[in-house]
């Protein structure tokens, strides 16, 4: 069987229903917590995995060997929540109860960029999410989990929606100057909306 068959196989039968699990556990342990404006789970579409199967290294040679057990994203989750003092709040709920095997927080890699801001695990399943009658070779070990704030999600959303089109060749000049526009507005709005915050649950803070 190709990548493409044996992920379509293990999309239809495992991935789709523990993803929809996986957001049921999640808005279960964040039960009652303030400002958490979504929790979602998805998996990996097919042509994206197949894709992201297909990648070739700087140095001319396949960056996955085995793509089924080693990309670990194939279930991605997100929260995403009001404020940055948020994220850790939240992040701070999940890690009683998941596995992180990988924790970081997201920092883009130009001071342009904002859509990579946010924290980010690799998390083992819950034993509980599994079912015994799932064939095993489908079921992966780890899901991606991020949590963002309300703009670092949006920005996020649109900038892959726009900026990654590699059929269309890359964006030109004025096109990534617009996304970069965009980029300062949104993490402008965020820290505001953060400050504003904050002086409102403690005035002392305030001007």
């Amino acid at each position: 069987m190709t990548v493409e068959e044996e992920y379509g196989a293990r999309y239809d039968k495992v991935l789709v229903p523990l993803s929809a699990s996986l957001s049921d556990l999640l808005a279960e342990h964040l039960s009652g917590r303030e400002r958490v404006d979504r929790i979602s789970s998805r998996p990996k579409s097919v042509d994206r995995f197949v894709a992201k199967a297909a990648k070739i290294t700087d140095r001319g040679v396949r960056k996955y060997e085995h793509p089924l057990a080693q990309i670990q994203d194939q279930i991605g989750a997100r929260v995403t929540v009001f404020y940055k003092s948020d994220v850790e709040s939240v992040r701070e709920v999940l890690m009683r109860y998941l596995r992180p095997v990988e924790s970081r927080d997201l920092v883009p890699a130009s001071e342009w960029e904002f859509g990579y801001f946010g924290w980010h695990s690799v998390c083992l399943f819950p034993a509980e999410l599994i079912m015994p009658d799932w064939p095993a070779e489908h079921v992966p070990n780890f899901f991606e989990l991020q949590v963002k704030t309300l703009f670092q999600h949006a920005w996020s959303e649109a900038n892959h929606d726009l900026g990654y089109k590699p059929e269309r060749g890359g964006l030109t000049p004025d096109q990534n100057r617009m996304l970069a526009f965009a980029s300062a507005q949104a993490w402008g709005a965020d820290r505001a909306f953060e400050e504003l915050f904050c002086e409102l649950q403690d005035p002392a803070k305030g001007p």
